[in-house]
């Protein structure tokens, strides 16, 4: 399932490369419109990141994204995975939301299918 949320990019890390060769690259969006903001991060993974290149800290987005969820050792953990991302700044490049727009493959409702481990 797919959620959207608008609000303000605050940060944009670098590009994060582990041992295995998976690459993510994590942003927080603030939410607006709420009494009490708050401070969303999520990731684009792989070939993704470089969506993140299109934009800047303070540019005003509408995010697309998915979660996911796994259990590990008793712990259970929860990652938004952003699947998209548009600008909504009337000042902004208009082909920055385009880019975000790339080719992405289904989501699938059985994580068992999906899961290396």
């Amino acid at each position: 399932m797919l959620y959207e949320m608008t609000g303000t990019i605050k940060l944009i890390s670098d590009i994060q490369t582990f041992p295995s060769g998976f690459t993510k690259r994590q942003f927080v969006v603030t939410t607006e419109g709420d009494r009490f903001p708050q401070d969303i991060a999520m990731n684009f993974k792989k070939e993704r990141c470089a969506v993140l290149d299109n934009f800047k800290a303070g540019e005003r987005v509408k995010a697309t994204f998915a979660l996911s969820g796994r259990e590990w050792n008793g712990k259970y953990f929860v990652d938004i995975d952003a699947i998209k991302l548009e600008s909504l700044d009337a000042a902004g490049d208009a082909d920055a939301g385009m880019a975000a727009d790339i080719d992405v493959p289904p989501i699938v409702d059985d994580v068992e299918e999906v899961m290396p481990f």
